[in-house]
């Protein structure tokens, strides 16, 4: 399918900046690009440089030039964490997620003045491109990027029905004509590029480059599903396992793995689909030995496809990163990679529904990782996307800039959010929010610059970081975490000791664990008094 070139630009930046390591914020004479890269269920351990089998070689490259963060988390859950990643509030309170009788998501319109980063970018002469997944409410060019390919059906990465360029409908793709999802949406950031640099090269950009893989429904290229096919035929126990000890020798997290909790399975149950799927579908955690041979070939193939699509996506990021060398704009470009939530636990059937006869991957195929897989993508944390134990909240979060950050394969151990990215993009592009938004004032932000975590020895310190979504509740304070699924009592955990939530210390503890439950209602009560203001 032909996407048509958007009108845009690249800077041909010559940044002077000096950074010592250790030393204070980067002082550089012009701004620089920025590309936010965002997968979609993307779990914890799922690429190389956070301990993952699967072959990830740009992403890890990025890594080694770079940062990685090893406590950065989203909200555990799509539309709540692209609301706060472009807003830099939580997305409670901008009606993009429910707080308690006060409704939220989809049917959750912006305030006036919650706008979004390329609002903020544009007075200091960026011009902004959107590539990918949307999931905020309205469209997105009054947002303030110029230019967007809006792939609104995530069912078929093989023919999308859905989709517009610069918010114009698109006619559906027809199925067998050589599109990928994953491709086009790449291929979508490549032309905005191309575009600026020929038109605009004088102006920074901020392009936003959001993947829908590996969300479900498993769906990817042959050839690439074909360089997995038999390598998780050994079963989710002994790939988790070999993940940790990677995870380990990198650095990434101490303490114990904890063990897979059997009876948790996909957050929401679909029994038809289980019948659709067949008898190789299995919708809980079980040993794998326990397994059928039917299921066991049968959830291999899965994972085969999940990593699969990995594959194909940092692939896909690497010919952007071709692009920006090209342009000469690599050096000076702060470049973001994370995912909106953990991998997930979830089993449905949507959109063409599932031939059993078909090729697993193919377009004709629904399937989904489920939680035996999930908790492999997630490790070595607990639970899955739309829970916020770790499992469901943790992503990795690489952080590139050559000219901005002198560190080089350096991990920072200091908590982090996706309400930080705003206020760290704008501290970089030497910009400011107004105190007013056509005339209602902009509420304080809870989000806080990493840009001291560019630096040696700086680090970004939360007084608390909080969350809430169906009903799965969380407030983190110091090293101190609450934490409670829908319906359950609060556990809580020591994560500097425990960082994988193996030890619930809430009968030890009984007063931390009520301080933290007080302040957790505290400030859930601010929030929707702020969101309250304006339904």
């Amino acid at each position: 399918m032909h996407i048509p070139a958007p009108r845009s630009s690249v800077p041909c930046l010559l940044l002077l900046l000096t950074i010592v390591l250790g030393g204070s914020t980067p002082l550089h004479a012009a701004p620089p690009n920025i590309l936010l890269i965002m997968a979609d269920d993307l779990g914890y351990s799922d690429i190389g440089c956070y301990g993952s089998e699967i072959e990830t070689p740009n992403l890890d490259g990025l890594a080694r030039g770079g940062l990685r963060f090893t406590n950065f988390c989203n909200t555990a859950r799509c539309w709540p964490t692209r609301a706060a990643l472009l807003t830099g509030y939580y997305a409670q309170q901008v009606h993009r997620d429910a707080l308690p009788n006060l409704p939220g998501g989809s049917g959750g319109k912006r305030q006036k003045w919650a706008r979004l980063l390329p609002d903020f970018l544009k007075p200091q002469g960026y011009r902004s491109y959107h590539s990918g997944k949307w999931h905020i409410d309205g469209p997105v060019l009054p947002t303030g990027f110029e230019h967007s390919y809006d792939l609104q059906d995530q069912g078929r990465f093989f023919s999308p029905k859905t989709h517009t360029e610069d918010d114009v409908k698109l006619p559906p793709v027809e199925p067998g004509s050589g599109y990928y999802a994953t491709t086009a949406i790449a291929d979508h950031c490549l032309k905005c590029l191309r575009a600026h640099q020929q038109e605009t090269a004088d102006k920074p950009f901020f392009a936003y480059l959001a993947f829908i893989a590996p969300h479900f429904p498993l769906h990817a290229l042959p050839e690439d599903i074909a360089k997995y096919r038999d390598r998780y035929k050994e079963g989710w126990d002994k790939v988790r396992q070999a993940r940790w000890e990677r995870v380990q020798k990198l650095g990434l997290v101490e303490g114990q793995l904890p063990p897979v909790e059997r009876e948790v399975g996909p957050p929401y149950d679909f029994p038809e689909a289980m019948q659709i799927l067949g008898k190789g579908e299995i919708n809980r955690p079980l040993p794998w030995d326990d397994l059928t041979a039917e299921q066991q070939e049968f959830q291999a193939a899965k994972m085969a496809i999940h990593a699969a699509m990995v594959d194909r996506m940092d692939r896909e990021i690497g010919r952007v990163l071709e692009q920006l060398k090209a342009m000469n704009a690599f050096d000076n470009t702060l470049i973001l990679f994370l995912s909106d939530n953990g991998a997930s636990a979830e089993i449905m059937v949507r959109n063409d529904g599932h031939d059993p006869t078909a090729v697993p991957g193919s377009a004709k195929s629904h399937l989904c990782l489920g939680p035996g897989w999930s908790s492999v993508a997630n490790t070595p944390f607990r639970r899955h996307k739309t829970w916020v134990h770790e499992g469901g909240i943790c992503t990795p979060l690489i952080a590139h800039w050559p000219h901005g950050i002198a560190a080089r394969g350096e991990l920072r151990h200091n908590p982090g959010h996706v309400i930080d990215i705003v206020p760290t993009l704008l501290e970089v592009a030497g910009a400011q929010k107004p105190a007013k938004w056509q005339g209602e004032p902009i509420p304080a932000a809870p989000g806080l610059s990493l840009v001291p975590a560019f630096t040696k020895d700086g680090s970004t310190i939360h007084e608390s970081l909080w969350w809430l979504h169906e009903g799965n509740r969380a407030i983190r304070v110091g090293d101190w975490k609450l934490v409670a699924a829908k319906g359950q009592p609060w556990e809580l955990f020591n994560l500097k000791a425990d960082r994988t939530e193996s030890i619930n210390l809430a009968d030890q503890f009984p007063d931390k664990a009520r301080e933290l439950a007080d302040l957790w209602e505290k400030e859930t009560a601010a929030m929707r008094e702020l969101a309250a203001k304006a339904k």
